[in-house]
Formats: structure tokens, C-alpha cells, sequence
């Protein structure tokens, strides 16, 4: 299928996308990625030509810089190639009976990128479920599928929620509270942060800053006494996207029954600068607690994820219009700034979802 030269309005003789300069050593950082120009992708016959209007620049693209971890959901990116990930786009061509029409706004897998092309099954139509298009974007459905499915929240139970601040982290906390939790706790790395996730709703939020130095298990002790003082009585439910000392601490304070969602691991991803991201995530436990207190660990996967969405999404608009929940998010404009976007992601920098405007 040919691309009309006045396709909404005449589309440029070449776009821009973002491929991966060379491979991080270390954290990865701006220079690692490149903006440059290709000709305007053409549909082939039955495909869909998409203008991307916003793409999230999410913290797990940094495990596939390098190599992946086995039995990773998604691939590593080798140098050269293009970026990829959540994104809206706007529909500029749609072949007959695909019931997509120019102007429709679309979910899709592909950001990174100011022109995309797609199989019309792979993409999902906004509908106008969400009062703000962008909120499509949201990390939101991980949060709320642990609640209601992989550790299901019961009635005035005690939350905690690891790496608080980022995407998942800032939903999840407001969506526990909205679905019946006593007390919603949270962790953060940034004092600043701290009074920000209180706004939102968190009774109380450890900051568990890095000091630099060999400063391992010291720090492991001082959050472990931060989490016996902000839950004497200890947790009921854990969401952990960081792993690591916090995920160790959080299941030595679990109470009997208690429920755990393994999200994320922040930790490795995002770690110390001059470090690579981790390819394995060594996690201390405690078996003989683990028995005797009949703990439940599950991993969070995205099994199951296109049903969870299905139900996320309506109740999320719905909150969102009466002003039950907010969308903690920054937007940065300009395909050329995701590279610092990402780079500013991986330090910390943001709060809530990061998210490219183009």
C-alpha cells in the first residue's frame, strides 16, 4: 500500500527515532542513544501508518541495553537498533475494515519513534475511556493486577509498597488505598519525593537514601529500623519493584499470611552509576520464616495482563474523572530530549511516569 503525498496534510519526506548508539557501560546514559533521521515508513498492504503523539520511557528498558536476563519477556536491543515501548499514536492511513479511521488515537508497542507502522490487531483503540489520552500510558494495570489477583488486597490490610515514586509505585499506593488497604507505606531514595508520595496518600514513606561508599549493610540496617518503626505490628502485602535490602526487609517484617508481589528489580536495573545493570538479582530469604509463617511470594508476570487492562482501564478513568486518583507524571517535549529523558529517568530525576510529547 502506497503512501498518498497528501496524507494528513502531506507527511514529511523523512521522520525521526531513537536507536541505541552503543551498549551502556554502566548506567545507561544519553550518549548511548541517538536521534536519527530514516525515510517515513510505508504500510505494507493491510497495515496501519501511525504518528506517535506520546511514548513512555520506562525504567526496564535498561535491562535490554545490554544482555537480556534469561527468559526475558521482551528482546535485547543490539547497537543500531531502534528503541521500543508503550506509546499513543495518532492513525494517519488504515486499510478498509480495519475499523481504525485517520485521527483515532491507538495503543501500541512502538515509541521511540515519530512515524510507526502496525498490523491493526496489534493495536488497541483509546475509545475514550481515559479523560487524558496520555494516561494510556500509565504503569497503573501492574499495581492493580497484584491487588486483585497475584497477592490479593484484603480489607484494612498494612501495604508496602517498594520504589513508591515511579511509575507503578505512585498508582499503586492510591489504587491500594482505593481498594480497602488500612495503611499504604512506601519507600523512596529522595527525601523530596517523600513529601510528595504523602500527598498522594501514603501514611508513610521510608527515604532510603545511597551515601556513596561501602555503605551495604549499614544502610540495609538503617532502612530495616525505619520499617519496624513505621510498622511495629508489621506488613500484610508487599508490592516490590526494587529488590534487594528492601525486598529482604520487607518479608523478615511480613506478618503470618502475608501476601508478596515481586514486581521489579530497581535495584540492578537503576543501580550505582558505573555499575551495569544486573543479569540476576540474588535475593536472601529465609526459608524456615517462609514456612512457619506460610508467606506467599509470588512473581508478578503479564499473564493475564490483556484481562487485567480490560478492568484497570474503565475504573481508572472513572477515578480519574471524579478526582478519586491522580497521574503523578512528568512530559517532556521533543522526540530529541528522550535521550535525556532516559538518562534523568535512571537517576531518579522524576517522579511518577516519564513521558516523551511529540
Amino acid at each position: 500500500m502506497s503512501v498518498p503525498a497528501n496524507a494528513s496534510g502531506g507527511l514529511p519526506a523523512t521522520v525521526r527515532e531513537i536507536r541505541l548508539a552503543r551498549r551502556p557501560q554502566g548506567r545507561p546514559v544519553a550518549a548511548d542513544l541517538a536521534v536519527v533521521e530514516v525515510p517515513v515508513p510505508e504500510p505494507a498492504e493491510g497495515q496501519v501508518l501511525l504518528r506517535n503523539r506520546w511514548f513512555q520511557v520506562f525504567a526496564g528498558l535498561a535491562s535490554l541495553l545490554g544482555e537480556t536476563p534469561p527468559n526475558a519477556p521482551l528482546p535485547s536491543i543490539e547497537a543500531g537498533g531502534t528503541l521500543f515501548g508503550p506509546a499513543v499514536g495518532e492513525v494517519v492511513l488504515a486499510p478498509e475494515g480495519s475499523g481504525l479511521r485517520p485521527g483515532d488515537l491507538v495503543f501500541h508497542f512502538q515509541g521511540w519513534r515519530e512515524y510507526a507502522v502496525a498490523d491493526p490487531a496489534a493495536l488497541a483503540p483509546l475509545d475514550g475511556q481515559l479523560p487524558d489520552p496520555a494516561a494510556r500510558l500509565t504503569s497503573g494495570a501492574v499495581g492493580y493486577g497484584v491487588l486483585t489477583r497475584t497477592a490479593p488486597l484484603r480489607p484494612g490490610d498494612t501495604v508496602l509498597v517498594t520504589g513508591a515514586a515511579g511509575g507503578v509505585g505512585t498508582l499503586a499506593g492510591q489504587t491500594a488505598r482505593l481498594l480497602g488497604a488500612g495503611t499504604v507505606l512506601g519507600t523512596t531514595g529522595s527525601p523530596a519525593k517523600a513529601g510528595r508520595l504523602r500527598e498522594l496518600g501514603y501514611d508513610a514513606v521510608l527515604v532510603d537514601e545511597r551515601t556513596g561508599g561501602a555503605d551495604g549493610p549499614a544502610r540495609a540496617e538503617r532502612f530495616a529500623r525505619q520499617l519496624a518503626e513505621a510498622a511495629p505490628d508489621g506488613i500484610d502485602l508487599l508490592i516490590d519493584t526494587v529488590g534487594g535490602h528492601q525486598a529482604e526487609a520487607a518479608l523478615a517484617a511480613a506478618r503470618p499470611g502475608a501476601r508478596a508481589a515481586l514486581v521489579g528489580v530497581l535495584a540492578d536495573q537503576l543501580g550505582d552509576a558505573g555499575t551495569a545493570p544486573a543479569a540476576a538479582t540474588p535475593l536472601r530469604l529465609d526459608a524456615f520464616q517462609l514456612i512457619v509463617r506460610g508467606l506467599q511470594l509470588a512473581g508478578h508476570s503479564n499473564a493475564g495482563h490483556a484481562e487485567v487492562e480490560a478492568e484497570w482501564l474503565p475504573r481508572f478513568g472513572g477515578w480519574l474523572r471524579s478526582g478519586a486518583i491522580t497521574f503523578p507524571h512528568a512530559r517532556v517535549k521533543g522526540l530529541e530530549q528522550a535521550p535525556r529523558a532516559f538518562q534523568e529517568m535512571t537517576e531518579g530525576r522524576h517522579f511518577g511516569t516519564v513521558l516523551v510529547e511529540l
